[in-house]
């Protein structure tokens, strides 16, 4: 094998590792969001709740 060929592969194998670690970051589940104790600054004072 030439230089050129071991660098392309390379450079392939990295580029797959870069979408594939995009893709996995966009797919897994977030560890804080909204659904743990959130404290967004939403000021829910003024809702009314339906009363039975």
């Amino acid at each position: 094998m030439d230089l050129q060929t071991i660098l392309v592969g390379l450079l392939f194998a990295a580029a797959l590792f870069y979408i594939g670690r995009i893709i996995y970051r966009a797919v897994s589940p977030k560890s804080s969001g909204c659904g743990s104790n959130c404290k967004c600054g939403v000021d829910f004072s003024n809702i009314e709740t339906p009363k039975k």
